[in-house]
């Protein structure tokens, strides 16, 4: 017996964050995308301006709300909108992942001088940092964890310890990609929705362990705040997507436009804009995504652009088999920074491979062996949008300039 792909987009219906395919063979996350085509906008933006008015500090003397922030993803866009279009005053939040590349910094030295907003940075020592990832491939086979814990808890940790009870970020990925949820659910951050999908179902206090040399020296900077505390700030998280039709495409390519973002070229998607500050996330952070879970991001690239009609389904499969069994380029630097071998990691991989996807053949090569149960032509067909729009994605041109270039300008320890 296979598994069911959907008729639209190409995700099948084991997908990790729950996915439903119906009898006509369209998947949920195609369903609740249906709304960005029937919902009011205006309107929703309307309850998003009357959200943020409550939230606006009146006597000057504290920030509006907060924005966690990186050298990529759509913080451009959420930032420009927020401060610029509707007035507010945020500070902006940003963890330190520690696999960044150049382009991911100048990024977000651009960000916080372009948009002259304080910026409050968290750097978690390397030594921590190693021990936890380290722990994590081992346990979960993941060595993004950290960055994932950081990247969710540090913008709570800032918002309880200032007392600004509004946090605003982009878009839900259970609305965008599964639809976990409607627009109209209005969900917003929550505590159980980060242990269960981001942190796969492990707190850092459960990181604590003899055997790896971890103690919670190293994790306190990764825990979640006391429920009493968050209540007492009222700190809540909005999802922007449930108030602005998101398209992740058109906003880079306006920021493009608006401030030069910076976009570079990826290992294993065609994709451009996105995760550009990290040189594992798209190589082999998303190898081992395909290890574990059968698909990579250019799975979850190629959906987003048939929902929102710039690619056919069947462009969409050249695309995926031209990109997802691409090696990963950078994982010597990886190992170099961790400190493993390349057999090391091999050995740790292969224990986390799904072994209803991966199976040794006679020369004891991995082979794929899951099957899967395509839609009828009938289904194909009345599920099928007409491509109205180009999906072509812009590359940068490489803007490291020589530190001595009158044009730089040293700016708390980044340059512009």
């Amino acid at each position: 017996m296979g598994v069911r792909v959907c008729s639209r987009c190409l995700y099948t219906e084991n997908h990790p964050l729950g996915i439903y395919i119906d009898e006509n063979g369209l998947c949920s996350g195609c369903k609740v995308h249906e709304e960005k085509d029937t919902l009011n906008w205006q309107e929703r933006e309307q309850k998003l301006k009357s959200i943020l008015s409550e939230y606006k500090n009146k006597n000057l003397n504290n920030y509006d709300c907060i924005i966690p922030v990186s050298g990529a993803r759509d913080s451009y866009f959420i930032v420009d909108k927020i401060k610029n279009e509707y007035g507010m005053n945020p500070l902006l939040v940003t963890y330190n992942a520690q696999y960044n590349t150049e382009r991911g910094i100048r990024n977000l030295v651009y960000l916080r001088t372009h948009f002259d907003c304080d910026i409050f940075t968290l750097t978690v020592n390397p030594h921590s940092v190693k021990q936890i990832t380290r722990a994590t491939l081992r346990r979960l086979g993941s060595l993004y964890w950290h960055v994932l814990a950081g990247q969710t808890v540090f913008p709570v940790q800032v918002a309880v310890r200032l007392k600004i009870p509004l946090i605003i970020w982009g878009a839900h990925q259970g609305i965008d990609q599964v639809g976990m949820y409607s627009h109209l659910d209005e969900v917003e951050m929550t505590r159980k929705y980060r242990k269960e999908h981001d942190l796969l179902g492990l707190e850092s206090e459960d990181l604590i362990s003899d055997e790896d040399q971890i103690f919670e020296k190293d994790v306190y900077q990764f825990m979640y705040p006391d429920n009493h505390d968050i209540a007492s700030v009222g700190v809540r998280g909005i999802y922007l997507n449930n108030y602005i039709r998101w398209d992740t495409k058109a906003q880079h390519e306006n920021m493009i436009n608006k401030y030069q973002y910076e976009t570079y070229s990826q290992t294993r998607t065609f994709d451009s804009y996105n995760d550009v500050d990290s040189f594992v996330y798209s190589d082999l952070h998303d190898y081992i995504k395909n290890l574990k879970w059968g698909y990579g991001k250019v799975t979850d690239h190629v959906n987003r652009e048939i929902r929102l009609k710039r690619l056919t389904r069947e462009r969409g499969i050249d695309l995926i088999n031209q990109y997802q069994a691409v090696e990963p380029q950078f994982n010597h630097q990886f190992m170099d920074w961790l400190g493993v071998t390349d057999r090391s990691l091999s050995f740790i991989l292969d224990q986390h491979r799904n072994k209803n996807i991966w199976k040794r053949d006679s020369q004891w090569q991995w082979k794929r062996i899951d099957k899967y149960i395509n839609p009828s032509e009938k289904q194909l067909e009345s599920n099928r949008l007409n491509t109205i729009r180009s999906c072509n994605f812009k590359i940068s041109e490489n803007k490291n300039l020589k530190y001595y270039d009158e044009r730089y300008i040293l700016i708390s320890k980044g340059w512009v």
